[in-house]
């Protein structure tokens, strides 16, 4: 039995660990920790969550806890997750993985370090939906890969205290949107993309509402991203793929089990399939618990997790914009 504790009091939490964690037999929710211990006993009492801790310090340390889900804003992200690592728990962390790919590397490294298991949040990579169109992809069926392009985009109205448009926190479209995309591309041609050009739109100095990007892959593959979190956005999420044989497009790859379609068209025929699944974030649950059962390697996290930054960086850096903790 894997005992999960709770870093940060989040509305991302119910969906995406203690409901998939209440269907399994084989981990339990142990305590939540939260910025008070008001808050944490509100949270709790909420969620049907057995426990709380007085600090974040005091979860890490509980005996009873194996796993650590970091669900907290990115700028808690790096001393929490090393510190659950040295204290001998594996850590789920939340997307973006930390506020820079200096921070993600520390964390990799102290990973390494211990031996601890350390997992990035990218949902949707442990569903069917997105492994269909990786093995697609990869399988030749489209030929050689010329271009990949992806989109995510959701209305998160500004509003006082609002964490994705407040910088010092980690936030921004790109840091809380776009880490998908990037995500999407990089992972689907398997290689570090040098970051071409970036265009950002700010409605405030240093948030970026909407970016834009453009990348080149050491095979001659190009790609781009794009993401906003303007006031009146209507939801989007895409990726689309060329090759020289045929064409692949799905829709809705962050929440497959909600509606999606993958779309091949080769030799003029085109043909629409979806993948069958449980909820992306049961998905999640299940692969960290294979991989600390031993049945599975990490799917994220590693190498990957400071790619994602590392290019999360240069995005920013080409669009005239500072990465985030720098």
């Amino acid at each position: 039995m894997i005992g999960i504790g709770i870093l940060g009091a989040a509305t991302i939490a119910p969906a995406a660990i203690l409901k998939p964690a209440a269907l399994r037999s084989d981990c339990k929710i142990v305590a939540v920790a939260a910025r008070d211990a008001v808050r944490a006993r509100n949270y709790a009492g909420e969620n049907d969550i057995p426990d709380i801790c007085d600090s974040y310090e005091a979860l890490i340390a509980r005996p009873d806890i194996d796993l650590i889900y970091n669900a907290l804003p990115p700028h808690r992200h790096a001393d929490l997750t090393i510190a659950a690592l040295e204290a001998g728990r594996a850590v789920l962390c939340e997307k973006p993985f930390a506020m820079n790919a200096p921070e993600a590397a520390r964390m990799v490294d102290a990973a390494q370090r211990t031996g601890g298991v350390l997992i990035e949040a990218f949902h949707y990579r442990f569903h069917p939906a997105f492994q269909r169109v990786f093995d697609i992809v990869h399988s030749g069926q489209l030929g050689t890969i010329r271009r990949i392009e992806a989109a995510f985009s959701v209305a998160i109205p500004y509003r006082p205290g609002e964490l994705r448009h407040t910088p010092g926190v980690g936030g921004g479209a790109l840091m809380d949107l776009g880490c998908y995309p990037v995500h999407w591309v990089r992972t689907l041609v398997g290689v570090e993309p040098e970051i071409v050009s970036a265009r950002a739109e700010c409605e405030r100095p240093g948030v970026d509402t909407s970016m834009e990007a453009e990348f080149r892959f050491p095979g001659g593959e190009t790609g781009s991203i794009h993401t906003t979190m303007a006031p009146d956005t209507k939801f989007e999420a895409w990726i689309r793929v060329d090759g020289t044989r045929g064409q692949l497009k799905i829709t809705n790859p962050i929440h497959p089990h909600r509606g999606h379609a993958i779309t091949t068209t080769t030799g003029g025929t085109s043909r629409t399939v979806t993948a069958p699944g449980q909820a992306t974030y049961d998905h999640q649950l299940a692969h960290v618990m294979d991989v600390l059962c031993g049945r599975s390697d990490a799917l994220t996290g590693g190498r990957d997790a400071v790619g994602n930054m590392a290019a999360i960086d240069a995005i920013y850096r080409a669009a005239g914009l500072s990465p985030r903790g720098m």
